[in-house]
Formats: C-alpha cells, structure tokens, sequence
C-alpha cells in the first residue's frame, strides 16, 4: 500500500510540473539558444558551429541583414554578397541594371550580357551586319566568313587561285594556295620538275635543290661523287663526309695519330 501511495504522489507532482509549463509563455524558449551562437543565427544541421540565417550574411562574429537591391534574389552562398541580379540583369555599382540588347542579338546562357545573331558582329555596342564578298561564306559560328574551295582571301576579297601546271590547290588562309607535286618544286610562279643526279634521291621541301646525295657521296655542283676514305677513316653521321677512327686525328686528307 505504502509502494503504490508513493507511486500516486510522484504521478501527481510530474502532472501538477506539466500544467506548469502549459501555462507559461512560449517565447520564454523561443529566446533561448544555445550559448555562443549569435542573434540571427542557427545551429547547422550537420558538423559543429553556427550559420547565419537566410538574408543575413557573417560579418565577423556576427550575422548582418544582407541589403538586397531591386531586381536581384538571395543566393544561399556562404561567401561574398550574398546576392545576384535576376535574369536580365547585371550588376552595378552595387545594383541591378537592365542588361540593354542592342538589335539583332540575344542575352546570353548566363544573362550576363549579350551575343551577336549569326551573320553579325560585335562592333563596340552594336551588332553590324556581315559582309560577305563574292566566292566566300559565313564559317560555322557566323561570326566571320572563309573563301571558298579555290579562292583565297587578299585584301578583303576572294581571289581565283592560279593553280601551275604540275601543281595542286590547298586550302589556305595564306600563302600562295598550292603546292607543286611530286618530284617538281615552286620556281616563281611554275612547277619545275627536279632533276635528281645519278647516287642521289629526291628530298621534299620548299627550298635547296630539291634532292641530296645517298649515303657514301657529296654533293659536287650538280652531281654525287663518291666519298674518299683515307685510311683510318669512316664514314660521318651525316653519310656524305668522313671522320678518323679513334684515335687518330684528321689533318688535311688523312688521319695520323696524334
């Protein structure tokens, strides 16, 4: 009997401590928070620390209102202003001003400025029209135009390319726009055909003679004459001169020892 009077009694103090704080007013634990946490500010939900409300922004220790300027939305950075312009809008001088599109262009993905339609260019704050000359065509961004196949670009014209005899057109954005075949090399504005001397192969490049001497002869004028190897001597790394064994030494045409 003595148990279940003291079970009574502790049943009807925890009753008598809950209509207690039925009564008192809410706000008494609104105002409570946790110690070192300042005003407009919350625990994170993850980790240790605190963070400032949205539309207040850390300044120091403490949590600023963030001033929010006409046509621009809260960002839920951590960092910086804590704001940016709405679509349509940039910033300056810490406002939102109407981005102005001139005609014949569009804003951009970012809204931060525009871009040119195809077939127009940015000149200052304009968009002008392109002008495509004879024989070209606006390449694949539309910002600027290229030749067509055979023409090249001179003075802001598309001019035929003179292909030679003996010669083949590239496409090119400079130069002469082709290029001589095989076994012929530019001479002024020909293709002439390269002769290659007995003990000699053809070389393709834009300059010489268009051919070098096989390996074991030199170049005499015109012809390959073969490489004369005194005694003690070898042919050099290029193939067309020669070198002393070690350890002799080269003097004048022979190799004596030093």
């Amino acid at each position: 009997m003595r148990r279940i009077g003291r079970l009574r009694a502790v049943s009807i103090h925890s009753l008598v401590l809950l209509a207690i704080l039925a009564v008192m007013p809410g706000d008494l634990f609104a105002q409570a928070s946790p110690i070192g946490i300042p005003e407009n500010a919350h625990s994170k939900s993850y980790g240790g620390g605190w963070e400032c409300n949205r539309g207040y922004r850390q300044v120091n220790r403490t949590c600023a209102v963030i001033k929010l300027p006409a046509n621009a939305y809260l960002t839920d950075s951590s960092y910086g202003q804590g704001w940016e312009c709405g679509w349509g809008y940039g910033e300056v001088n810490e406002s939102c001003a109407a981005i102005k599109v001139p005609r014949n262009a569009y804003l951009n993905s970012s809204s931060d400025g525009w871009e040119c339609d195809r077939g127009y260019r940015a000149i200052k704050e304009a968009c002008v029209a392109i002008k495509v000359p004879s024989n070209a065509y606006l390449n694949s961004s539309g910002d600027a135009w290229e030749c067509n196949r055979g023409y090249r670009e001179v003075d802001r014209a598309c001019i035929a390319v003179k292909v030679p005899t003996n010669g083949y057109f590239v496409g090119s954005s400079f130069g002469i726009g082709w290029k001589c075949n095989r076994m012929f090399r530019a001479v002024g504005g020909t293709c002439v055909a390269v002769k290659v001397p007995a003990n000699g192969h053809f070389v393709d490049s834009s300059y010489g003679l268009g051919w070098k001497c096989n390996r074991g002869f030199r170049q005499a004028n015109e012809v390959c004459v073969a490489v004369n190897l005194p005694r003690n001597a070898h042919l050099a790394y290029s193939g067309n001169e020669w070198a002393c064994n070690r350890p002799y030494r080269k003097q004048e045409n022979s190799c004596v020892m030093p």
